[in-house]
């Protein structure tokens, strides 16, 4: 049976994504595992591959999140058997430790095809179990938003009961963020400008918001909310446009953890800001598979579900890209397989 894939085009834009078709995977080789693919979610990263902002080869098949069931084991695999719900880790060949790389050569969907199929043969590896209780939609959330949200509170950082998270916005990052951090037992400072979307992460549980058209010093709020000290950490998904106001907002010796570039790839910073305050402020792209067993590990201890927004089918892949891109979407955005 042939497999049904979704390709970029030349020049790469949604208008040029396409649909095509491979021949059929065949079995699995030594170290190998046949995954009929259910599901995807959309990250900026995967926005930017598909509109030419990252550039990648032409016909690259996209989407660095996979999640779906073992057909078929090769010979040495015994991790996983036949009927396994599983998903995708975002870096193939980062294991464990400290990054190997901040190259996305080895990344699914940007050096090397991704998860927009039916089908796909890889080796066992670039897979792990999916949660106990998950669905093929809610595992497919994990492989990029879930993870970094996990290292930016838990890895590159220790937060722990008592402590302040500022998250920004309500994309699938900052909500994974939200969630992990009151599992932790933090305090939770919310921003958006939209009060609405504000309302629903306070019924998730965020203990301050804070509409960032209406405060443009943002940052000096989030002060005055915790009487001066600061917050812990910020997971910080603006870049250059909005890291003065989220080192502003840090307490001394704080953490900022620089995920995204939303608001610009590059401009000026307040280096003095960052010096008397101590700062971290510290990148992070993803994380290990074993940071992703990890995060699996405490979202089963949690009972934490992601927050989806809509779902599309595969053949739907450039309108979903356009919802992601109107900025309506609170939570992740999947795609069916």
């Amino acid at each position: 049976m042939s497999v049904q894939v979704i390709r970029v085009g030349a020049p790469a834009s949604l208008d040029t994504l396409h649909a095509d078709f491979l021949p059929d995977c065949g079995d699995p080789g030594p170290g190998e595992i046949r995954v009929r693919l259910h599901a995807s979610s959309l990250n900026f990263h995967d926005y930017a591959v598909v509109t030419g902002m990252l550039p990648a080869a032409a016909g690259r098949i996209p989407m660095s999140d996979g999640a779906g069931v073992v057909i078929a084991t090769g010979d040495g695999v015994a991790a996983f058997k036949a009927g396994d719900a599983v998903v995708s880790t975002f870096f193939t060949d980062w294991d464990a430790g400290p990054p190997k790389s901040a190259a996305f050569t080895t990344v699914p969907g940007d050096g090397i095809d991704g998860y927009a199929r039916t089908e796909v043969v890889v080796p066992a590896h670039w897979f792990t179990r999916a949660p106990a209780g998950y669905s093929h939609a809610e595992a497919a959330t994990l492989t990029c938003a879930g993870l970094t949200a996990w290292r930016a509170l838990f890895v590159d950082n220790a937060i722990k009961p008592g402590d302040t998270v500022l998250v920004q916005g309500t994309g699938g990052v900052s909500i994974f963020a939200l969630q992990f951090a009151k599992a932790a037992g933090a305090r939770v400072i919310a921003t958006s400008s939209s009060d609405a979307k504000l309302e629903r992460l306070v019924e998730m549980g965020a203990d301050a918001t804070i509409n960032y058209k209406e405060t443009p010093a943002w940052g000096v709020k989030a002060l005055e909310l915790t009487g001066g000290a600061g917050v812990d950490c910020v997971v910080e998904i603006g870049g250059a446009g909005t890291l003065d106001q989220s080192m502003m907002a840090t307490r001394v010796g704080g953490h900022v953890a620089l995920i995204g570039v939303l608001a610009g790839f590059a401009g000026p910073v307040q280096t003095a800001l960052l010096m008397a305050k101590n700062l971290r402020v510290q990148g992070l792209t993803v994380g290990s598979r074993a940071d992703h067993l990890a995060m699996i590990a405490g979202i089963e201890a949690s009972g934490i579900k992601p927050a989806i927004d809509r779902h599309f089918p595969l053949k739907q892949l450039a309108e979903a890209f356009r919802h992601q891109e109107s900025g309506k979407h609170f939570g992740k955005i999947v795609i069916d397989i």
